[in-house]
Parts: C-alpha cells; sequence; structure tokens
C-alpha cells in the first residue's frame, strides 16, 4: 500500500484569519492526504519542529499577514538546519507575483494566491511528491 501523503497545515505570526486554511486542509484530506493543521500563531521554529516530529512530506503555511518574505526563508533555512530541506515548503495567501517568483528562486514551492483553486494545490503536491520522494 502506498504512503499517505502527510501535509502540516500551519498560520505563522499574528495573522489570526483561519478560514482559507481551513479549507484547504478539508480539500486534502478529501484527496486523501494525511492532514494535520498546527493552528494559528505558529512561529517558524514551532512550524518546522511541528514538521519534524509528525514525518510530514510536505509544509503548507497560509500567509495573509504580508510577511511572506520573512516567515517563509526563515522556515526554509530551518528545515535546512534540521535536515528536513528535502520536505516541500509551500503555502499561499496574498503574496505578489513578484515576491511569489523571488522565493522560488530560493527553494520555496509554487505559492498560491486567494481564490486559487485547492485541486491545482493537491494536484501540485501528488506531482511534487511523485517525482521527489524517495
Amino acid at each position: 500500500m502506498e504512503k499517505k501523503i502527510r501535509v502540516l497545515i500551519a498560520k505563522p505570526g499574528l495573522d489570526g484569519h483561519d478560514r482559507g486554511a481551513k479549507v484547504v486542509a478539508a480539500a486534502m484530506r478529501d484527496a486523501g492526504f494525511e492532514v494535520i493543521y498546527a493552528g494559528l500563531r505558529q512561529t517558524p521554529e514551532m512550524i518546522v519542529e511541528t514538521a519534524i516530529q509528525e514525518d510530514v512530506d510536505v509544509i503548507a503555511l497560509s500567509i495573509l499577514s504580508g510577511a511572506h518574505m520573512t516567515i517563509l526563508p526563515k522556515v526554509l533555512k530551518l528545515m535546512k538546519e534540521n535536515g528536513i530541506d528535502d520536505k516541500l515548503l509551500t503555502g499561499g495567501g496574498i503574496i505578489p507575483e513578484d515576491d511569489m517568483k523571488e522565493l522560488e528562486k530560493i527553494g520555496v514551492g509554487k505559492l498560491f494566491g486567494p481564490g486559487a483553486n485547492t485541486q491545482h494545490a493537491v494536484a501540485y503536491i501528488k506531482d511534487w511528491i511523485a517525482k521527489n520522494r524517495n
């Protein structure tokens, strides 16, 4: 039997709006993923620690606060320091296209903006896992 894809969904920073994250979590569960929802106000350290403890394949962050250029590189750095940079870091929120391109250059996976189809995110993760899972 194929191992289920394990996804950690978290809301970093002080942003208290989690409806979108919960919608994405439900869509991923419906797609057969095992979802760990870390909830609100997570620090990059808490996110990476949870990813290690839960042995996830994917870290998906929902960022609406505008802090994506600080939070995503910090999470990526902590992933590298903790030897889990072979996992996918992805997410979504209110992130300008230019910032998405900059983040992609440093190793962040595809990011999804407001109104993105959850099935596109599911398909992206499945495709990434198929290409990268050992």
